[in-house]
């Protein structure tokens, strides 16, 4: 799917997992004001984990070492952040990304990552079928969908959709050592399709609210351990 129109992109650089989280539901939450679509890339001031949702924490707690772990707004298994590649992206309700099936945004976003790796003479493919591992970890067996390297997932994605608007959480794996983020995230912006850019300026009402959700929410034991 090709992306038009004008379209926000946000380097927010590195924070602490729990604000990493709140920014992004921030941004979903800002979304009947913004009407705009928001591409976020973002790091991690430490080792960390994300998880899903819906998953229990006694059992992500025994299938990672990496601390500290962060429970995320959207679905999806455990993500390692100790080399990866972060984004999101988040989408007013009404516009034609909100209303696709959640399969085919999912393949949708992949695709755009596809093309940017594309454009750094990077082969990659989706996957055509599900190979599941059972353990619950994002990177271990892959979804359809999912973004394949030479056989091995290096991309996957977890969604969100609320009144506000669709909320895509992405990890990327760099398929090469030394590739630098830099030209990906700028790859990312030039296969866009369409897209015009504009930089998206956190206002402090909108570091207000993420510094709450990050206080009330995402950083706290009964958000992170409610399953």
């Amino acid at each position: 799917m090709k992306t038009s129109g004008l379209w926000l992109w946000f380097d927010s650089g590195k924070e602490e997992a729990a604000l990493n989280m709140a920014t992004d539901e921030a941004l979903l939450n800002a979304m009947p004001a913004l009407q705009k679509p928001v591409l976020r890339f973002y790091g991690w001031t430490q080792p960390a984990a994300s998880f899903g949702y819906f998953q229990n924490f006694a059992d992500v707690e025994a299938l990672t070492p990496l601390r500290p772990l962060v429970r995320r707004p959207t679905g999806g298994g455990i993500v390692p952040h100790d080399a990866d590649w972060t984004y999101s992206a988040a989408f007013p309700a009404g516009h034609p990304w909100y209303e696709l099936q959640a399969i085919e945004s999912y393949r949708a976003i992949h695709d755009w990552i596809r093309r940017a790796f594309l454009k750094l003479a990077l082969q990659t493919e989706l996957a055509p079928e599900q190979q599941k591992s059972g353990l619950g970890q994002c990177f271990r067996g892959h979804e359809r969908f999912d973004l394949l390297h030479h056989g091995s997932k290096i991309a996957g994605a977890a969604q969100r959709r609320t009144r506000a608007g669709l909320l895509i959480q992405g990890s990327v794996q760099p398929p090469q050592p030394d590739l630098p983020r830099g030209d990906w995230q700028n790859a990312m912006l030039t296969t866009a399709g369409g897209a015009a850019w504009e930089k998206f300026t956190p206002t402090p009402e909108f570091r207000e609210t993420a510094a709450r959700l990050t206080q009330e929410k995402f950083g706290a034991e009964w958000f992170v351990k409610k399953r």
